[in-house]
């Protein structure tokens, strides 16, 4: 351990000589990127990031194109409840975590993991059921009570229940199950299943483009 750390603090100095020889100006530069950078990762760790809507799963509360404010700070004091629009990767996102790819994430400088943005609407320890009534009007169904959910495109566009569309869920500790509001044009929990909480990016907050757009998202 001894060696170990003396040849760390060996090669410390050398990089430290070498750095104190180049142009001020190069220094200069090389402090001001490293500072950017820095400032980047510590505000959208902590704080948000901004992003655009690319498909027609939210409508019509996101459009495509749209972009939004994903705040990251009330994961650190709160779970994400009901009615929340939060981005996420999907469980079935393989995340590398090599040097390169987790410091995409954090700047989100080509980054080329997918992240998905949905509704939560089941929330862990509930049973919940989609089913529909005699007329085709499907509801969503907590714990047995039926769920009032306004924002739905059309109640009566869904994918019939089968072996890949999923409508009955029992949620386990930690795990969501995430439904876009364009229930008939939504690739969401119905077809990979329920969503564990490390799995969340942020919780989207405001549309504030275009301007005519310009609305809040948290309820």
């Amino acid at each position: 351990m001894h060696k170990i750390k003396e040849n760390l603090t060996k090669y410390y100095q050398q990089i430290k000589s070498k750095y104190e020889k180049l142009n001020p100006v190069v220094r200069e530069i090389i402090e001001t990127v490293v500072f950017v950078l820095v400032m980047v990762i510590i505000i959208r760790f902590f704080i948000g990031e901004i992003r655009w809507i690319p498909s027609a799963s939210m409508h019509p509360t996101l459009l495509e194109g749209d972009r939004i404010v994903v705040e990251r700070y009330s994961r650190f004091y709160r779970n994400p409840k009901r009615g929340d629009i939060m981005v996420f990767y999907p469980p079935f996102e393989t995340l590398e975590n090599t040097p390169w790819r987790v410091f995409s994430r954090l700047t989100g400088f080509f980054c080329k993991d997918i992240a998905y943005i949905k509704r939560v609407i089941g929330l862990p320890g509930e049973k919940v059921k989609i089913t529909p009534d005699k007329d085709g009007k499907y509801t969503v169904y907590i714990n047995g009570e039926a769920l009032n959910e306004p924002y739905v495109q059309s109640p009566y566009d869904y994918p019939l229940c089968s072996e890949t569309v999923t409508c009955e869920f029992e949620i386990p500790e930690n795990q969501y199950l995430m439904l876009g509001d364009n229930r008939g044009n939504s690739q969401d929990g119905r077809y990979w299943g329920l969503l564990k909480k490390d799995r969340f990016i942020g919780r989207a907050v405001t549309i504030f483009w275009p301007p005519r757009r310009i609305k809040k998202l948290w309820q």
